[in-house]
């Protein structure tokens, strides 16, 4: 067994390399690639003809090492942004939406954009289909829509012009 070990070792590291890589792409996590990279080292040493030992030992000190010291810069740099950056859905309160589905406290259906969702009232009546509301909050997969005029016009009377 060891004598094909020795012989075969760039096909064991081969596999550990593709299986690290395989599981990083599932996980994203920047764990698995760093190990990775340790069996590319220990695949490396193979091929300079280090021992088996010695090849663990790499295997286990590159991927500790990029662990610990490319890991934080890798993760600090994927997060690096404006603190006031909004997220896609942030930037969904204060739009526009079109009522699709009669909106009530028990729901209905919006059109965001171009976009369908459950929505339902911040409070008030129903609001009826084809009407323009402006959505308030959003609770996971709920908009909160309010009817526009309902902030120009607390009182919720109608304006009525000459």
């Amino acid at each position: 067994m060891i004598d094909w070990i020795n012989d075969f070792g760039w096909i064991i590291w081969l596999t550990v390399f593709l299986l690290l890589a395989v599981a990083e792409m599932l996980t994203l996590n920047l764990y698995f690639i760093l190990m990775s990279v340790g069996a590319l080292a220990a695949l490396v040493a193979y091929l300079f003809h280090a021992e088996l030992w010695l090849q663990i030992v790499i295997f286990c000190v590159v991927a500790l090492a990029t662990t610990v010291l490319i890991r934080p810069l890798a993760l600090a740099h994927l997060h690096r942004g404006p603190a006031d950056q909004l997220s896609n859905i942030d930037r969904l309160i204060g739009h526009n939406a079109v009522v699709l589905e009669t909106v009530g406290m028990g729901g209905g259906l919006v059109k965001i954009g171009g976009d369908i969702w459950t929505a339902r009232i911040a409070g008030g009546s129903e609001i009826p289909v084809g009407a323009a509301v402006e959505v308030s909050a959003i609770e996971g997969a709920t908009a909160i829509v309010n009817h526009p005029a309902a902030h120009n016009n607390p009182a919720g009377t109608a304006t009525t012009t000459a």
